[in-house]
């Protein structure tokens, strides 16, 4: 049990644990510290001075709460609690005093600063400042830092806090930036004057408390009164990071993320932050059907009739459907209503070939989901990596586990894959199926220590499981998760790891091959030999759509990518900033994503352009609203009714259900996501992402010379 302490903040008695700090004493006593260094996520640095309390019966002069804990507080006479005050003249004075010296060089930039009403310099200056300045000589000045293509540096008004240092250190796991001199000739820089090379840089923006370091891409956009706030779920990956979704009319000018501890903290990475500059270029805002070989636009009646005769008009089984990695729940709902009532079996969301939700005995969502909670993380022991590079396709993933492995000085890290730079040490154990079949036989020493551990952690990736003997792979690791011991009645230390933000609502939603129904690269091979004649493509971009050979195609997405390209008719749909939907995040997690504005031109919600079609083929979907679609949802899949939660199956998890028995392969496990910054329509429409792109395969081909 944790020890606590009684103290009086103010003359009011409350009981704190010890090992708080004075700021957060007073801070759950209910009194506000000003302060400008500490962060709750970050070490304790004690340079801005700006969080000075008093306490009584110590030294005669202000104490920085941030750098004392409440153990460290002597009782007052007789036994009496230790008293600390925040109001008293000696703390106002010291707080106006730090505050006129933070001013003597900071330029008067306010006007023209992006940080401007989001200021906590300007905050503070309000409370404590002074209204001239006693300081006649010239103001310090520091040349800008070139951070890479998404941080805009104007390094004069840096205070010097080091809160962007010790993020980068600590939490993204680059060595990037540093303080260099002293005194007033004291300045952050990157050293090489090269860009910071993680995907978590956009956090340096949240955490400096000044415009010093502020968002490149939304640089002169808009005043944060100008913009329209929209909590929401991020679809970058499949992690479902919360986010705050700020626009202007129809327009999207920034995403900032949102608290959520259970996920993402109050970190969000770089592709989920800056992407939104590709939410309004190649954007499909009008159907188009093909005539003559070309694509024309055309209306919604004159679509939907093209689209309507064809799927009439072709022989049930030879027709196929298949779903995107961005497809909400609900548009997934609708096409696998409208498959089953047109009769054909041949429907499938895994573009990537995974061999996951192919089930034996009536199936266990827990096969492929990330059965520890991404929170739960920081309990681990032993954690071992099978063909992912977490760091790249689930980067808050990867920040949790380095937080586990920085605050647990025992953990052990193992991986059976691509060696990559994942910001925390591991053990290289081997390079593909024959390190992990050892593994799986008990054969090999990491073995003994994941048996040996606490709370073992097995991470499956995409990469192992999009592979032809993927259903083996599977298997190897769910036996190894057994016989380790990682699988027990409070602990569930067997996962997966997605990278698409639609997949594990879809498999929950069965959208998968009926009976003698054909997987997506059987559907693509039977389109190129003509035995499949319609597909509809519900946002799939991430296989060559010139495999689909000579059949009609369907697609329906909010983007010009690889696959409207090669279809016949395009219906536009909605990005995720555009419609309410609910998306399943790895862990099995069901999050609502919320409208931040309309779709452009006559593009209209997913789910609405499936339910009209249906009405024209004679197949009417039953149901006219969102809420009754969900409704028919939660029947097929309660755990989507069970927003914000993760859990919820109590009998024991039956391991031999998951994957296939089989010979493994002897290739090495190659990570599923060759680019970070371009894994999906939307950030390949993006700018900001192409050049981040750019500057990191740069990077990366100096770092390699």
């Amino acid at each position: 049990m944790t020890d606590t302490r009684l103290i009086k903040v103010n003359n009011r008695e409350i009981e704190v644990r010890s090992d708080l700090t004075l700021l957060q004493a007073c801070e759950a006593a209910g009194e506000e510290i000003p302060r400008f260094c500490y962060h709750e996520r970050l070490s304790v640095a004690g340079n801005c001075r700006m969080c000075l309390i008093e306490v009584k019966g110590g030294p005669p002069k202000p104490v920085a709460s941030c750098a004392q804990n409440v153990r460290d507080l002597r009782p007052g006479p007789d036994g009496a609690p230790p008293e600390l005050f925040t109001n008293t003249p000696m703390v106002k004075k010291a707080r106006e005093g730090v505050m006129e010296f933070l001013l003597i060089n900071h330029p008067l930039d306010c006007p023209i600063c992006d940080q401007g009403g989001e200021c906590d310099l300007q905050d503070q200056a309000v409370a404590y400042g002074r209204d001239g300045s006693r300081y006649e000589e010239n103001k310090r000045a520091v040349e800008e830092k070139h951070m890479g293509p998404l941080i805009k540096t104007i390094m004069t008004r840096c205070i010097q806090c080091t809160r962007c240092v010790r993020f980068a250190t600590e939490i993204a796991g680059v060595d990037d930036l540093g303080l260099v001199n002293r005194g007033e000739n004291a300045e952050i820089t990157t050293y090489l004057e090269k860009a910071v090379e993680s995907e978590l840089t956009g956090n340096l923006i949240d955490v400096c408390p000044v415009g010093a370091l502020t968002s490149k891409p939304y640089a002169f956009n808009a005043r944060p009164w100008e913009l329209r706030k929209t909590q929401s779920v991020d679809v970058m990956d499949a992690v479902g990071s919360n986010i705050r979704v700020d626009a202007r009319g129809r327009e999207v000018l920034r995403i900032l993320p949102v608290l959520h501890e259970g996920v993402n903290e109050e970190w969000i990475a770089d592709k989920s932050r800056f992407v939104w500059d590709g939410l309004k270029r190649q954007r499909l805002d009008k159907p188009y059907v093909r005539k003559d070989g070309k694509l024309v636009p055309a209306s919604w009646d004159e679509a939907l009739s093209v689209t309507a005769d064809k799927l009439k008009s072709v022989d049930a089984g030879k027709i196929a459907a298949l779903a995107g990695d961005l497809a909400p729940s609900e548009a997934v709902k609708a096409l696998k209503d409208l498959m089953t009532a047109i009769g054909t079996p041949h429907m499938d969301c895994r573009q990537d070939g995974a061999k996951i939700g192919d089930f034996k005995n009536g199936g266990d969502r827990r096969a492929y989901l990330f059965n520890t909670g991404i929170a739960a993380l920081e309990q681990a022991d032993a954690i071992l990596l099978i063909g992912t590079n977490p760091r790249a396709e689930a980067p808050m993933v990867n920040a949790r586990i380095r937080k586990t492995w920085l605050n647990n000085l025992g953990v052990k890290i193992g991986l059976i894959g691509e060696q990559k730079d994942l910001s925390y040490d591991y053990e290289h154990l081997g390079a593909g199926a024959e390190t992990l079949d050892g593994l799986a036989n008990g054969e090999a020493a990491f073995f003994e220590t994941l048996k040996n551990a606490r709370n073992p952690v097995i991470i499956v990736g995409m990469g192992a499981l999009k592979r032809r003997d993927g259903a083996a792979v599977l298997s190897a690791a769910a036996r190894l998760a057994d016989k380790a011991g990682a699988i027990r009645a409070d602990w569930n230390g067997f996962n997966v790891l997605h990278d698409a933000a639609g997949r594990v609502g879809a498999l929950d939603l069965g959208f998968l091959p009926g009976e003698d129904g054909k997987s997506f690269h059987e559907i693509l091979d039977a389109a190129s030999a003509r035995e499949i004649d319609v597909v509809y493509n519900l946002g799939a971009d991430e296989f060559d759509p010139k495999k689909l050979g000579g059949a009609f195609v369907i697609y329906q997405g909010s983007h010009g990518d690889a696959g409207a390209r090669h279809a016949d008719v395009i219906l536009p749909g909605a990005a995720y900033t555009e419609q309410n939907a609910i998306y399943v995040n790895t862990e099995g997690r069901a999050q609502m994503a919320a409208r931040a504005c309309f779709p452009p031109g006559e593009a209209r919600e997913d789910w609405a352009i499936i339910r009209a079609l249906s009405d024209r083929i004679g197949k009417t979907l039953p149901y006219d609203d969102m809420f009754a679609l969900r409704q028919a949802m939660f029947e097929d899949a309660p755990a989507l009714a069970r927003i914000d939660q993760i859990g919820g199956d109590e009998e024991r998890f039956d391991v031999s259900a998951v994957g296939a028995a089989g010979a493994m392969e002897p290739a090495p496990f190659i990570s599923s996501v060759a680019d970070y910054y371009l894994t999906n329509p939307i950030a390949r429409a993006s700018r900001t992402m192409a050049e981040c792109s750019a500057v990191m395969t740069g990077a990366a081909k100096l770092a390699a010379e």
